[in-house]
């Protein structure tokens, strides 16, 4: 079984902001599964689907952002999902928005969700997808305030067709693989670069 955790932060006040891409991922596959009913479970909120033609756990950590490992360790070890059956959706500020690229391992890169992830399950050896949501254009924005704020007027024209995307090169990962999926990723739109709004 594979383990589909969505970072962001809970609440309604985060909902559409930037920082919670992975949740909007992780809602996506779900509506694409048929999935109409989530349940709390170990610290967070989760679904199982069938994705790729494997079974599938997709999970919201009910945490904030930078604890999201608790709930991610609690529910790998309770399931027994190895690392290497771990894919982790997360915003990304050193790619554009709308460019999806896809890992395995790595540093956290400063996403304390990430980090809070590696650190919890002791090693980074799962698979993150990274959802494009670049830097502020504006020098003066600090980056918290960026990446919590909502969508802007150009991006949210796109935003589904950038989370469509992404719920794809997931899926492509469950059934064939990193090489598969990253070139899913490359062949996208939004891999060929959307312009964002500040």
């Amino acid at each position: 079984m594979f383990l589909v955790v969505g970072l962001g932060n809970p609440g309604q006040q985060y909902r559409n902001t930037r920082h919670n891409a992975g949740f909007l991922v992780v809602e996506e596959i779900a509506r694409r599964s048929g999935v109409l009913v989530w349940r709390n479970e170990r610290d967070s909120e989760s679904s199982r689907c069938r994705l790729g033609g494997e079974e599938a756990l997709l999970v919201k950590p009910t945490t904030f952002m930078n604890r999201s490992g608790e709930a991610v360790r609690r529910i790998a070890h309770f399931h027994r999902i190895p690392l290497s059956d771990v894919i982790v959706v997360h915003d990304e500020l050193d790619i554009p928005f709308g460019t999806i690229r896809v890992k395995v391992g790595g540093g956290d890169a400063g996403h304390n969700g990430l980090k809070s992830i590696t650190q919890h399950l002791g090693a980074p050896g799962y698979c993150r997808v990274r959802v494009g949501i670049g830097r502020p254009s504006h020098p003066e924005m600090a980056v918290a305030d960026w990446v919590l704020g909502v969508f802007g007027a150009a991006e949210a024209a796109n935003l589904s067709e950038v989370i469509k995307d992404a719920a794809e090169v997931i899926e492509e990962f469950v059934r064939g693989g990193l090489q598969k999926a990253q070139q899913r990723a490359s062949g996208r739109l939004g891999a060929r670069g959307r312009e964002k709004e500040t």
